[in-house]
């Protein structure tokens, strides 16, 4: 599977040595890699989301980049390990997507929606092939549609509601590690036990896939979405009680596909 990196920070803080180590353990994820960094206004920090189709811990443009001080309040980091969609730019994580109030969402998921119907409608219109962009604009138009339906922009409380109820309604059945950010707010959701830990410290929060070598590291709350904000959790909803429990049966279409990589 796939691993997340996530930070989200009160005030700008050095992440090179962090971003380091998660991007190593590549030689288990070696088929692309993304990093998405955010301003203090929320917005992405240009030249926007960097990633490639290769194995980080080959990549000279990474490398680049990790050996320049980056410096942020928030960060979304990813390494590939494909299940849906070969190995190309479009289908590295993270991806992106604009609401209609002009809100920009980003979206990294570690795992594999095996049963998501409702998802079908976005093959046409997705830039690449994976079921994460898919789950992404689904949730952008879940929002456009309340906004449309309430004729204002949706406040704080409401892009949660929203995003937890599309965790509740597509976790059963599917495997569901996903961090996401609206400019604003970072969102962490895992249905699959021990593949999502946190680590707080007195102005952040880290969160990755597997612990990292410093601090306290604990799971993160279980089955339900949790909500960051500078640097403090700011909200939980309830459990929706769907956790993913591997099985090889749910795989075998994946093997097909990923053959073709």
């Amino acid at each position: 599977m796939c691993e997340m990196l996530g930070i989200s920070a009160k005030r700008r803080r050095k992440a090179n040595a962090t971003l380091r180590e998660f991007f190593s353990h590549a030689e288990r994820h070696p088929h692309g890699w993304g990093l998405a960094r955010f301003g203090d206004d929320g917005a992405l920090v240009a030249p926007g989301v960097e990633k490639e189709p290769r194995k980080a811990t080959t990549s000279e443009c990474l490398r680049n980049l990790l050996d320049s001080r980056i410096d942020e309040r928030t960060i979304i980091a990813h390494i590939r390990f494909a299940t849906v969609g070969t190995m190309e730019y479009e289908n590295c994580h993270p991806f992106t997507a604009t609401d209609n109030s002009g809100r920009v969402w980003t979206l990294a998921h570690n795992g594999t929606v095996f049963d998501g119907a409702v998802l079908n409608d976005y093959i046409g219109v997705q830039y690449g092939e994976t079921d994460s962009e898919r789950l992404l604009l689904y949730l952008v138009d879940l929002v456009n549609r309340a906004e449309i339906r309430l004729g204002r922009p949706l406040s704080e409380e409401e892009r949660f509601d929203t995003l937890s109820s599309v965790v509740a309604a597509l976790a059963k059945g599917n495997k569901l590690n996903l961090l996401v950010f609206d400019g604003e707010t970072l969102y962490a959701h895992t249905n699959f036990r021990g593949a999502l830990h946190y680590r707080k410290d007195d102005d952040s929060v880290t969160l990755s896939t597997n612990p990292l070598s410093q601090g306290d590291w604990k799971p993160l709350p279980f089955t339900r979405l949790v909500a960051i904000k500078d640097g403090e959790f700011v909200r939980e909803g309830p459990s929706h009680g769907h956790e993913y429990i591997y099985n090889p049966d749910d795989y075998r279409f994946v093997y097909m596909n990923f053959a073709r990589l």
